[in-house]
């Protein structure tokens, strides 16, 4: 048995799962052994959604390996990074003991997913710096989860609401602190519009780490909700073991295959391109902006912008028809909104509205509020 395995839950690390009629390479030409309906849907034509599909498609699994440049052994792939991290709290943390770090203002899944399992959740805050931005302490980090027994540290890089990278010494380090102890899951999910390579780098050294990827932000294809784990081929089985019979559904398979191809592929990283292009001019342009106090460097897809009145601001976007993330119940982010970036023309509007925007007392008697 793998040392990694020693992660898991106890009761987990001999647990074979569900056997579907799926789980077993078997051949034949009439298939009666999943209870599938005889005749296709009048609505599915080539009858592709007759029958239970691939737990994991092999053509989607290598295709995805050869993106992250990874041994297809180490990469499970389901539904969006949430049922990663999911799945990755359900098999390590027993509840009310093993705890859960995470490093707010951060993605809220990893507190949703933690509360869910009666994980204790232990928070270490990322430190503002002047000139790096929301960043987190990892010293400290490491401190806290030994201290604390963390089963699983989450790493959000580049951070989400904050924009910033960890950089892969850090995640080293931490991982190393941690061998044996916990899990280090670095969640890559803007990692395309970063300038750093990828934490999957450091696997073959780091059994511990885990990194996550998806297909929801770069490639454009959110609502497939493809997304994978990347970690050591052990731990991986495990994962599988405890997920879902079938959590890849054959129509998001094939179109995410397809968003793959060297086309697709070619118009993503152009596409890029052009999102970091249009961050630098809209994070220049907004520091430049009346009322707005600080726009923090970011390698995401996104701007974490503080105002001095980001309420008025919200609401000035919102009744120009332009919907931004509201920051302001996240840990430390009373005066803050998150924007995505956007088309030139819509980036350019949200500059218009907000270098013109009404001001607080103006729009309050608007809404008949004053």
């Amino acid at each position: 048995m793998s040392r990694i395995l020693d992660l898991l839950r106890e009761d987990l690390r001999d647990f074979s799962g569900y056997s579907s009629a799926r789980s077993e390479s078997l051949d034949g030409e009439v298939w009666l052994n999943a209870n599938e309906s005889a005749w296709a849907n009048v609505a599915d034509a080539d009858g592709a959604c007759r029958r239970y599909p691939d737990p994991q498609p092999a053509a989607l699994r290598d295709a995805l390996a050869a993106l992250y440049s990874v041994a297809p052994e180490r990469l499970l792939v389901g539904r969006g990074s949430d049922e990663a991290i999911d799945l990755l709290v359900r098999a390590t943390c027993i509840p009310g003991r093993d705890a859960v770090l995470v490093t707010p203002p951060v993605f809220g899944m990893y507190a949703v997913s933690a509360r869910l399992q009666g994980a204790p959740l232990v928070e270490v805050p990322l430190h503002d710096d002047p000139q790096a931005g929301l960043v987190p302490d990892i010293a400290a980090i490491g401190e806290v989860a030994v201290a604390r027994g963390a089963k699983l540290v989450f790493l959000c890089s580049p951070s989400n609401p904050g924009g910033a990278a960890v950089p892969l010494a850090e995640i080293d380090a931490l991982s190393r602190l941690l061998d044996g102890r916990a899990l280090v899951v670095v969640d890559e999910a803007y990692g395309e519009f970063a300038d750093g390579p990828s934490a999957t780098m450091l696997l073959d050294a780091l059994p511990n780490l885990v990194v996550l990827r998806t297909l929801s932000k770069a490639h454009a294809l959110a609502a497939a909700r493809i997304g994978v784990a990347i970690g050591d081929p052990a731990l991986i089985a495990a994962l599988r073991r405890c997920q879902a019979p079938y959590p890849v559904p054959a129509p998001c398979a094939a179109l995410a295959l397809a968003g793959l191809g060297t086309a697709a592929r070619a118009q993503t990283c152009a596409r890029v391109g052009a999102v970091r292009s249009e961050r630098e001019r809209l994070a220049g342009a907004m520091q430049a902006l009346p009322g707005v106090r600080r726009v923090y460097p970011s390698e995401a897809n996104f701007l974490l912008v503080r105002f001095e009145d980001a309420g008025a601001a919200f609401e000035t976007l919102l009744a120009a028809g332009i919907v931004v993330r509201d920051q302001r119940s996240a840990y430390g982010l009373g005066d803050a909104l998150r924007i995505t970036i956007g088309t030139p023309e819509q980036n350019a509007r949200v500059l218009d509205v907000l270098s013109t925007r009404v001001r607080p007392a103006e729009m309050a008697r608007a809404r008949g509020v004053a």
